[in-house]
C-alpha cells in the first residue's frame, strides 16, 4: 500500500511538473492582459485577435500542409525502408537499420548545417523544396521506427503463404503485409505530424526568405518583447495543446476497446 502510494506520488509530481506551464499558458490565454501573469478578467479578446490576424493565420496553414505533405512523404519512404530492412539479409538490414537510426540519437544541429551546406552547394537558392526535404529527413527514422515492431510481430508465414496462393509479389505486399503494419504507418504518419509541426532549428536552416512555420514566428515574436501578436500567441498555442490532447485520446479509443474485449 506505501509503495503505491509513493509511485502515485511521483507520478503525480512528474505530471504536475511537466503539465503546470502548459496549464499556466492556458489559463491566462482567457484574459487580455499583454503581459503574461497578470489578470485582467475572463475573457476570450485573445482568440477574437488570433483568428482575426489574417498573418498568423496564414502562417498556420502553411505549417500545417508543410506537415502534412512532408509526412505523407516521410510516411511512404519509411514504409519501403522499414520493410526492405526486415526482408533484407541479416548483415544488411542490421547496418542500415543502425544508419537509420543516427538521425534520431543524432544532434538536430548537426543535421540542420548538413542539409544547409548541401542545399548550398547543389542549389542556387532556399526553397520550398529544401524546406520540406529538411522536414522528411528528421521524420522518417521515426516512421520507419513506428513500422518496425510491427513487422516483427507479424506471422512472417503470411507472405509466402500469399505467394504460394499465386498472388503477385505486389499484390501480397498490399493485401497481407500493409494491412498488418497499418497502425506502425498510422502511428508513424501522427509522429511525422507532430515533428515537422514542432521543428525549429532545420526549419530555421533549410526555409526560403519570408517563409515562416509556427515555430519561427513564435521565436521572432520572442525575441520582441514588445511584439503587438505576442498575447496571440498565447491562445494559439492553448489551442494547439488541446487538439493534441483530443488527439492522443481519439487515438487511443481503439486500443482500449481492443483490451476490453480481450479482457
Amino acid at each position: 500500500m506505501v509503495k503505491k502510494i509513493v509511485k502515485c506520488s511521483v507520478l503525480a509530481l512528474g505530471l504536475l511538473f511537466i503539465y503546470t506551464p502548459i496549464l499556466l499558458l492556458v489559463v491566462f490565454s482567457f484574459t487580455p492582459a499583454t503581459t503574461l501573469g497578470a489578470w485582467e478578467g475572463f475573457s476570450f479578446d485573445l482568440y477574437i485577435q488570433l483568428f482575426n490576424n489574417a498573418k498568423i493565420m496564414n502562417i498556420v496553414k502553411d505549417t500545417l500542409l508543410l506537415a502534412l505533405f512532408s509526412a505523407v512523404i516521410s510516411t511512404v519512404l519509411g514504409t519501403m525502408g522499414a520493410i526492405g530492412i526486415f526482408y533484407s539479409k541479416k548483415r544488411v538490414s542490421t547496418a542500415v537499420n543502425v544508419m537509420a537510426r543516427i538521425p534520431v540519437i543524432n544532434a538536430e544541429i548537426v543535421t540542420a548545417v548538413a542539409l544547409a551546406l548541401l542545399f548550398a552547394a547543389v542549389l542556387p537558392n532556399k526553397s520550398y523544396f529544401t524546406l520540406l526535404m529538411g522536414h522528411v529527413v528528421i521524420t522518417v527514422p521515426f516512421v520507419v521506427l513506428s513500422i518496425m515492431p510491427k513487422l516483427k510481430q507479424m506471422d512472417g508465414n503470411l507472405y509466402e503463404a500469399a505467394l504460394d496462393l499465386g498472388a503477385t509479389p505486389t499484390k501480397a505486399l498490399f493485401k497481407v503485409v500493409v494491412p498488418e503494419i497499418l497502425p506502425g504507418m498510422l502511428s508513424g504518419f501522427m509522429l511525422a505530424v507532430t515533428l515537422s509541426l514542432d521543428d525549429y532549428i532545420v526549419t530555421a536552416f533549410t526555409r526560403p526568405t519570408g517563409f515562416e512555420t509556427i515555430s519561427t514566428y513564435v521565436y521572432n515574436s520572442i525575441k520582441v518583447p514588445q511584439h503587438s501578436a505576442l498575447p496571440q500567441l498565447r491562445a494559439l498555442s492553448a489551442i494547439i495543446f488541446v487538439v493534441i490532447i483530443v488527439g492522443v485520446i481519439v487515438a487511443n479509443i481503439p486500443k482500449d476497446k481492443k483490451r476490453k474485449e480481450k479482457v
